[in-house]
C-alpha cells in the first residue's frame, strides 16, 4: 500500500534588525521575535490574538488552558506560558518549525506546563482528551504562499468550539490574498453562532482578528474597561485600544 505523504515547505529565517521572522521558504513573514526582547508580540494581529482576556477575570487566567494551532514563530505559545502563566500546548505539522522556534526564536522545550504536538491540526483537535478543556484557542494556520487559511471550514470551526469551555474564546487570525473575510466568518457563524463572534477591523498589513465565543457572552463596556485598565497593568498589552475597535459582528 502506498502511503501518501505531504510535501512541507524549508524553514528559515531572516533578521532586519533587532526583529528575527520566520518564512517558509518565501519572503511570506509567519512570524517574527524581537531579538532584545523575546516575549513581546511584535505584530499587533498578534497582539489582538490575546483580546479573548477580556472576557474572563484576569486573576483567572494563570488557571486556564490555551491551546495553538499552527507554531509559527512561537509568540503566542511563548507569551501564554512564560508571561501569562498558562498551560499551553501548541499543534505543528512541520517538525522545522519546531526545530526552528527552539534553535532560532527562543521556544522552550516541553515540560509540565508547555508542550508542542507535532501532529496535522484537523486531525488533533479531534482527539478526546481536548474536549471542553480548552480556555483560550488561536488559531494561526497559513502555508508558505499565506493565500489563505489552510484550515477553514463549518466542519474545522465546529472542531474547534468543542475543544473550548463553557466560557472558552477561539481568536482566528484571517489573512490572505485570496480569502474571503465574509465567507470565513460565515463559516465560524455556522458553528459558534451569529452573537457569539466579534472582530477588529483590519491591520495595515491585512490581518483581520477574529473571536468566537462557545456560548455567547457580552460584557459591558464599563466591564471591559476595567478589564482593559488591569490587563495593560499586569502585562502591557493594549486592550483599551481594543474595547474601542472590538465589535460584535451581528451589531
Amino acid at each position: 500500500m502506498k502511503i501518501q505523504t505531504i510535501e512541507l515547505p524549508e524553514v528559515n529565517f531572516s533578521d532586519e534588525g533587532l526583529i528575527r521572522h520566520l518564512h517558509l521558504g518565501t519572503p511570506w513573514i509567519q512570524g517574527s521575535m524581537r531579538t532584545d526582547a523575546p516575549l513581546a508580540l511584535v505584530h499587533e494581529y498578534i497582539q489582538r490574538m490575546m483580546a479573548w482576556v477580556l472576557f474572563v477575570e484576569p486573576d483567572s487566567v494563570p488557571k486556564r488552558q490555551a491551546m495553538q494551532l499552527g507554531l509559527g514563530a512561537g509568540s503566542l505559545t511563548k507569551y501564554c506560558h512564560k508571561v501569562l502563566k498558562m498551560k499551553t500546548t501548541a499543534i505543528e505539522i512541520n517538525p522545522q518549525v519546531v526545530m526552528a522556534c527552539r534553535g532560532w526564536f527562543k521556544l522552550p522545550t516541553d515540560n509540565a506546563r508547555i508542550r508542542v504536538i507535532l501532529a496535522d491540526a484537523a486531525q488533533e483537535i479531534q482527539r478526546p482528551q481536548w474536549q471542553g478543556n480548552v480556555d483560550a484557542l488561536q488559531v494561526d494556520l497559513y502555508d508558505d504562499d499565506a493565500a489563505a487559511p489552510v484550515l477553514d471550514s463549518a466542519a474545522f470551526y465546529a472542531g474547534c468550539r468543542s475543544l473550548l469551555t463553557p466560557d472558552g474564546c477561539m481568536a482566528v487570525n484571517l489573512f490572505g490574498r485570496s480569502s474571503s473575510f465574509q465567507s470565513s466568518v460565515d463559516k465560524i457563524a455556522v458553528a459558534f453562532g451569529t452573537d457569539a463572534i466579534w472582530s477588529f477591523k483590519p491591520t495595515r498589513e491585512g490581518n483581520t482578528v477574529v473571536l468566537a465565543q462557545r456560548r455567547m457572552l457580552r460584557p459591558k463596556r464599563q466591564q471591559l474597561l476595567a478589564r482593559a485598565a488591569a490587563i495593560e497593568s499586569r502585562w502591557g498589552l493594549p486592550a483599551s485600544k481594543w474595547v474601542r475597535v472590538l465589535k460584535p459582528i451581528s451589531e
